[in-house]
């Protein structure tokens, strides 16, 4: 098996998706302009892909109150510290900045709807 993609039930998937379209470099890759706002996005490498929408069927989760231990969305960043400081000029919340042992440099942040956002420069990249 092979991922495909992972879905979140958001608040607002129309802004959502313009601000990790904007700030996080995400590629649309499938967009619909009327509800549920389902919108498939992807990293460079074209091959992760998230979907964002709001659908009144399914449950939103109050990303806001939420540990960033319990859901987080990993992201692989070259400057951690330039790019949180980026985010949260667009609004994100910084959560933690913390070096590793290992000389790996990870930085939480919330978004602007609450969830949780991991910068990952990791010593020794994982993929």
């Amino acid at each position: 098996m092979k991922f495909e993609h992972f879905a979140l039930n958001v608040t607002n998937a129309s802004a959502a998706s313009y601000w990790y379209e904007e700030h996080l470099g995400l590629k649309v890759i499938k967009k619909m302009a009327e509800p549920p706002y389902m919108t498939f996005l992807a990293d460079d490498s074209g091959t992760v892909m998230i979907e964002i929408y709001s659908n009144p069927k399914g449950e939103t989760l109050d990303f806001e109150k939420l540990h960033p231990l319990a859901v987080h969305l990993a992201l692989v960043s070259e400057d951690p510290n330039a790019d949180r400081d980026r985010l949260v000029e667009a609004g994100a919340k910084l959560i933690s900045d913390d070096v590793l042992p290992d000389g790996s440099h990870l930085v939480m942040v919330k978004d602007p709807w609450g969830l949780a956002l991991q910068l990952c420069k990791r010593a020794i990249p994982m993929i």
